[in-house]
């Protein structure tokens, strides 16, 4: 091999390692904001990762293209390991041609995630673009287009995570929104379809980019995004989190961790938790804590319908998926948001063999136009329809209120739910004692002497009857009422009989779930 081929390979690989240049590097820092380099090297385990596609570079002529051409067109890509375990990743980087998406890096996008289903690995892709590479016209289309048919196939074969770390715009943003969750960094990350100038000249509204597309308003009012980090290092950090609860692929069970939390340790804490005033909010997620191996809880939107809780946590070192009334928030109620959120959770869970822990207090679904015009029939469907149809392990507790329709949604029995705890605290009834009592007793309300009194009595007498677990528990509705310090030992040994869980579903070609 002549020695002028291996200073030009050298050349190359040093011309890709600069990116766009110091200056533009420089600038990346000063905006806060890390390569996409060190972004790759930060996210995998150290000395693991391997580039692939390096040297590629665009074709592009028109435009003075032919004399702007960067080894690696804007993007690294290759594989590497997270906690030890294979994992695929691209990072789009701003220095170069901002980040833009021409057809050849498209390519190497493609071609990772081609190898990740191949192998059986999770896809996780640090975007920071200006979008479509408008010099290339339809062929910088044409790649986004099969990004996105390569994230609808891995769905649910393989982990798909997206970090949006700089700009997404336009076309750009379908990619994450396929994907299984999306993180952004706060103040230097935004999404949008169509940005706060096209808005102004279309609609005459006046917006900034960070109230329009930033990470709180995706992570708290869209519900585009799942996570928020307060920088670059601590999204990665997250990522890394979240992937240790994760298997590999749809053929694996999730990775056990070993645990020095005692299984049938006791909460006493829970014994007086539940309120017996059943108007007065409590916080769930402090249940949920209590409950998992060295209190650790991984919520994901946090933010977002904040009346339903979701997330992972530990018990006895495997993983579960939570979800969550939350009392402390609209009283636990359903509501379109919540209904979203805990339908898209729990196919995540299903498709990846991630067992399901819900947790009941809820009161009913939302009322008032707002929610009936918006689509509540059919949004709540989404939940109701993705825990009946979740082949996964799943056990559910009922800590208080379990009424209507919502009782049915929640992980009752009648979903398959495989096994149904209740606090003696637990309500199991049509609806509320008071609306109850309106129905029932209406005339001989009216037509007592005190009617106020005779409420007051009928209100207690149903209460005496409905405002416990027993009368579901005599049906067999519920497997046990449990004492609520026990709640830790009852769901490690729930979850240990249910790992072989074997269930399945009628042939079909796919579901038609109402979205």
């Amino acid at each position: 091999m002549g020695r002028d081929v291996v200073e030009r390979l050298r050349e190359r690989v040093a011309a890709n390692l600069r990116g766009g240049g110091d200056d533009k590097i420089a600038r990346q820092h000063a905006q806060g904001k890390l390569t996409a380099r060190e972004r790759v090297e930060q996210f995998l385990d150290e000395g693991s990762f391997s580039e692939t596609d390096a040297l590629v570079e665009h074709g592009c002529t028109d435009f003075g293209m032919s004399a702007k051409r960067t080894p690696g067109d804007g993007v690294v890509a290759g594989h590497g390991r997270v906690n030890g375990r294979p994992v695929f990743v691209f990072a789009q980087d701003f220095t170069v041609f901002g980040g833009s998406l021409s057809l050849a890096n498209a390519a190497k996008i493609c071609k990772i995630m081609d190898l990740a289903m191949k192998v059986g690995a999770p896809v996780v892709g640090l975007n920071d673009s200006g979008g479509a590479r408008i010099q290339e016209g339809v062929a910088s289309l044409a790649g986004y287009a099969d990004i996105f048919l390569r994230n609808t196939l891995a769905s649910g074969v393989v982990p798909q995570i997206s970090a949006i770390m700089g700009p997404c715009a336009g076309g750009a943003v379908y990619s994450p929104a396929i994907t299984d969750f999306v993180f952004m960094v706060e103040n230097t990350s935004y999404m949008f379809v169509t940005g706060p100038e096209v808005i102004k000249t279309v609609t005459h509204e006046e917006v900034s980019m960070e109230r329009l597309g930033g990470a709180m308003t995706h992570n708290s009012v869209s519900g585009v995004a799942h996570f928020a980090s307060p920088g670059d290092t601590e999204c990665l950090a997250l990522i890394r989190r979240l992937l240790s609860f994760l298997p590999s692929n749809n053929a694996e069970r999730p990775p056990v961790t070993a645990t020095d939390d005692p299984l049938d340790r006791e909460i006493p804490e829970l014994d007086d938790f539940v309120p017996t005033d059943p108007n007065k909010p409590y916080d769930i997620t402090r249940l949920v804590r209590w409950a998992a191996d060295e209190g650790d809880f991984l919520e994901v939107h946090e933010h977002f319908a904040k009346n339903l809780v979701v997330g992972f946590i530990r018990l006895g070192g495997r993983p579960v998926g939570v979800i969550a009334n939350q009392p402390a928030h609209l009283a636990g109620v359903l509501d379109i948001n919540a209904s979203v959120k805990g339908a898209r959770f729990v196919r995540f869970c299903d498709a990846f063999n991630v067992p399901l822990w819900i947790v009941e207090d809820v009161p009913g679904f939302l009322p008032g136009t707002e929610q009936e015009w918006g689509g509540i029939i059919r949004h709540g469907a989404k939940l109701l329809f993705a825990l009946a149809e979740a082949t996964v392990p799943k056990v559910t507790v009922i800590t208080r209120k379990a009424y209507g329709g919502a009782y049915c949604v929640m992980g009752s029995k009648h979903i398959r739910t495989d096994l149904n705890f209740a606090f003696p605290t637990a309500e199991i009834a049509v609806m509320g004692p008071q609306g109850a009592v309106n129905i029932l007793y209406r005339e001989e309300i009216a037509a007592a002497a005190d009617p106020e009194a005779e409420r007051a009595r009928r209100v207690a007498e149903y209460q005496e009857l409905f405002a416990n677990p027993f009368v579901a528990a005599e049906r067999g509705y519920l497997d046990e009422v449990i004492m609520p310090r026990r709640l830790r030992r009852k769901l490690v040994e729930a979850f240990a009989a249910l790992q072989t869980k074997r269930d399945s579903m009628p042939a079909k070609k796919h579901a038609n779930i109402p979205l």
